[in-house]
């Protein structure tokens, strides 16, 4: 059994245990297990709730600060600002490459790092190690 499975919103053991010693350590943690073990189960649904409303209500922001800018009613001034809005968007990307390639080089780099550390602790094993002599 795991720890999960021990430590479930139920009645066990275990539950009241930690929901005793948790009064008796610091009332608001006793108080706490309380309410896990009273209402634990039903914290998949509250925490699915919760993430779906802070999604949405960020999402609104996303899109108002990206998509949307206003214009200004300067047409000359409106254009030069989505050309460089573009521009560092390009930018963007191109940094983004570039964070990319470095991140496969230094993977590459660790990789052949271990790959000769490996071998010589093999090739060490191999010398350290006893022949066997057979009496016969």
């Amino acid at each position: 059994m795991t720890n999960a499975a021990m430590l479930r919103p139920a009645w066990t053991p275990l539950t009241i245990a930690l929901m005793v010693l948790g009064f008796v350590v610091f009332w608001p943690l006793g108080l706490a297990m309380l309410a896990y073990i009273i209402w634990g189960d039903r914290l998949d649904g509250f925490k699915r709730d919760v993430n779906k409303a802070t999604d949405d209500m960020f999402t609104g922001c996303k899109r108002a600060r990206r998509g949307t800018h206003t214009r200004t009613g300067n047409v000359a001034f409106d254009d030069w600002r989505e050309a460089e809005l573009e521009r560092l968007a390009e930018e963007r990307r191109k940094l983004d490459e570039a964070r990319e390639e470095f991140d496969e080089y230094i993977r590459e780099l660790r990789r052949a790092k271990d790959q000769k550390e490996f071998d010589r602790f093999m090739a060490k094993r191999k010398k350290d190690r006893p022949v066997d002599i057979d009496p016969d």
